[in-house]
């Protein structure tokens, strides 16, 4: 079986109870072969922090590590992937825009 192509992408993160930031540390630190860089923020205003990602792995592996996360209580994961040998950025797919 061939190996996955890796992708790259962002994966964010909202953690609205304090009490589960040691699981979602676990998780991270579980994965941390495909996490480049991570950025957390405490929003104290809104009582809940916020984890930026950015990640380098197969989508096995972010799926893997992002269901990991949202099977925590309080903790909801978006993700972004995108193909590093793609012709134009996803977002100019998904917008089917013109350019300009």
């Amino acid at each position: 079986m061939p190996s996955q192509e890796k992708r790259i992408g962002t994966v964010g993160i909202l953690v609205r109870d304090n009490e589960r930031a040691d699981k979602v540390n676990e998780v991270l630190h579980r994965f941390a072969h495909i996490i480049v860089g991570r950025m957390g923020v405490p929003y104290r205003e809104q009582n809940l922090a916020v984890i930026a990602l950015i990640i380098d792995g197969t989508t096995d592996e972010v799926g893997a590590m992002t269901g990991a996360l949202g099977r925590i209580q309080g903790v909801s994961v978006k993700s972004a992937l995108h193909s590093p040998h793609a012709q134009r950025p996803i977002s100019d797919e998904k917008a089917g825009g013109t350019g300009g």
